[in-house]
């Protein structure tokens, strides 16, 4: 049965990955961004090959206007049976000492508060209807701190924490939860961390073939498609020459 999918963040990187495996998957997609223009794109480029799009252009830190969008959802679209949770960023490496108060704040704001405020608009319904599955996009940063990441670890340690808590939540009904933790992925996200420096975002994959935004997508729509009694909780993803967060061999 197909299924509707609401993927967030899904202009780029493992967003973008996810939006088109599910596609292939033969889903309904539900795409978010804060992006329009980039959103209408990738509308026209799945439609075109048969996939049926709504694009919804809002910024996940923006709660009144998710909220609006969410509960004005035109029919047919209402039941969300897949929430990819995957709008996130890293902004920065600097000592914990010496972070940036602006960066802290949009970090916190989108990777935690904005995941918060997805869940709970989208998972009441999936409780209801006694079916749902909530992808979580975290990290191995959420395992451990690495030097420089201290905010950007707190925030995905939160996600598996959150991930976690609603695991719990919800175990008395047929809702799954699962929590992506991805390592080194060659997408846009070191060129935001370092606010657009093409070339120190470059030498973050250096010595190195990192994992690509479609080998998450891959074990999202995997997961998504487990036998009904089989949850994968939590999955952590790593290019084969990293070993965690901070130890990676470069050749």
């Amino acid at each position: 049965m197909n299924k509707v999918v609401l993927i967030t963040g899904a202009t780029s990187g493992i967003g973008l990955a996810c939006a088109r495996k599910f596609a292939e998957n033969g889903d309904r997609l539900i795409l978010t961004g804060r992006n329009e223009h980039a959103l209408n794109e990738i509308r026209k480029s799945l439609t075109a090959k048969g996939t049926d799009v709504l694009t919804l252009a809002f910024d996940v830190r923006d709660r009144e206007t998710a909220t609006k969008y969410i509960q004005e959802l035109p029919a047919g679209w209402q039941e969300i049976d897949v929430l990819v949770n995957n709008a996130g960023l890293a902004l920065g490496l600097e000592p914990e000492f010496e972070g940036d108060f602006d960066d802290w704040e949009t970090m916190i704001d989108t990777n935690i508060k904005g995941l918060l405020t997805m869940t709970r608009l989208v998972v009441p319904g999936m409780v209801k209807r006694n079916r749902g599955h909530i992808i979580n996009v975290g990290s191995v940063a959420g395992d451990a701190a690495y030097a420089g990441g201290n905010v950007y670890c707190a925030t995905k340690a939160a996600v598996k924490a959150l991930s976690d808590g609603l695991r719990i939540d919800v175990a008395n009904t047929a809702v799954r939860v699962t929590n992506l933790k991805p390592g080194l992925v060659e997408t846009n996200f070191s060129n935001t961390r370092f606010h657009g420096d093409n070339e120190r975002a470059a030498n973050v994959y250096k010595g190195i073939k990192p994992l690509t935004g479609d080998d998450i997508a891959d074990v999202a729509v995997y997961a998504a498609n487990a036998p009904e009694h089989v949850q994968i909780a939590e999955v952590l993803i790593l290019a084969t020459h990293q070993a965690s967060g901070s130890v990676i061999v470069r050749k």
